[in-house]
């Protein structure tokens, strides 16, 4: 687990809080909130970054090795999109998240005080309230100009299965709003096709009185014969999203799933389902954090997708 994640279960009590009424008022930033950052982090090229003395800082040596690739992956993508110029950022849902936000505090409290950050679930939204950035909804800001979210798997074309947190409706919401769409994640997560690496299948957001019909359709019509309701751990029952639905996982055979795309638009026919954690055509870049300090990245340029290795930050 982050510092940054940490600290925020110290400090949510006394974090200044925003006034949903007053943002839907004025629709623009409070420009105050900016100045109860702590000045700044050094390091990378076009943006300096100060260091916060409010947030300990995490040495490398002391993170394992996939959470020091989920940094690295983390850094390097904020490094290259998250940029003087954006004020409306969407921040996403998962392990590797906690990372995003805090090399974007490490930006300092001068770029960070006119920015909007929309979260797409409540773990974003914390780590949005705890860093001391000013929170936005989507229904305030209709386009935002970069959102950086983790996944579960990404296949070659930068298709994506998400939704193992059961967020992946505000986080599809966030990514067909902004006008660049990037991912991050760990090496393992990077993968020849969906479904060789993320066995628990498809997750699919159902309402809660249609789940049962939902599952005999993708059990006996779709070709999903395991397709499961989703339980939660620390609690008796189903697990229940942000938004008071329940989530099945359906797997699917490799040659089911080979056309994501396809397999998305049979389940969204299924009447009762509200969203399916396919992400087809809407990643621009993934980024993979590597066990030797490396980062994979791999960019859409027009029809084809280009990979390459960057050193890290």
């Amino acid at each position: 687990m982050t510092v940054l994640w940490a600290f925020a279960r110290q400090r949510v009590s006394s974090t200044p809080s925003v006034s949903h009424r007053l943002f839907a008022a004025n629709r623009t930033p409070l420009r105050h909130l900016g100045q109860v950052l702590k000045p700044a982090v050094p390091q990378p090229a076009s943006i300096h970054l100060t260091p916060d003395s409010s947030i300990p800082p995490v040495l490398m040596s002391q993170l394992s090795a996939v959470e020091q690739s989920k940094r690295l992956a983390a850094y390097t993508a904020v490094d290259k999109h998250i940029l003087p110029h954006h004020k409306i950022i969407g921040i996403g849902s998962g392990s590797t998240v906690p990372y995003v936000v805090e090399r974007i505090v490490q930006q300092g409290a001068e770029l960070n005080k006119d920015r909007i950050f929309i979260p797409t679930g409540f773990q974003s939204k914390e780590l949005i309230i705890t860093a001391h950035l000013n929170l936005g909804d989507v229904d305030q800001f209709l386009t935002i100009d970069v959102t950086i979210d983790g996944a579960d798997e990404v296949d070659p074309q930068l298709n994506c299965i998400k939704g193992g947190g059961a967020c992946h409706l505000r986080e599809k919401v966030l990514a067909e709003a902004a006008k660049t769409f990037i991912v991050v994640a760990d090496y393992r997560k990077n993968s020849e096709y969906l479904g060789k690496n993320f066995a628990q299948g498809v997750p699919i957001e159902v309402v809660p009185f249609a789940y049962a019909k939902v599952l005999r359709d993708l059990r006996e019509v779709l070709g999903s014969p395991n397709a499961s309701l989703r339980m939660a751990k620390a609690k008796a029952g189903p697990v229940v999203s942000d938004n008071g639905n329940f989530v099945i996982d359906a797997p699917f055979s490799r040659d089911l799933i080979k056309d994501p795309y396809s397999l998305l638009a049979k389940i969204k026919l299924l009447t009762g389902v509200v969203e399916v954690g396919l992400f087809c055509n809407i990643a621009q870049a993934a980024y993979f954090g590597n066990q030797d300090g490396s980062v994979t990245v791999k960019r859409a340029e027009g029809s084809k997708v280009v990979e390459e290795r960057v050193a890290a930050p």
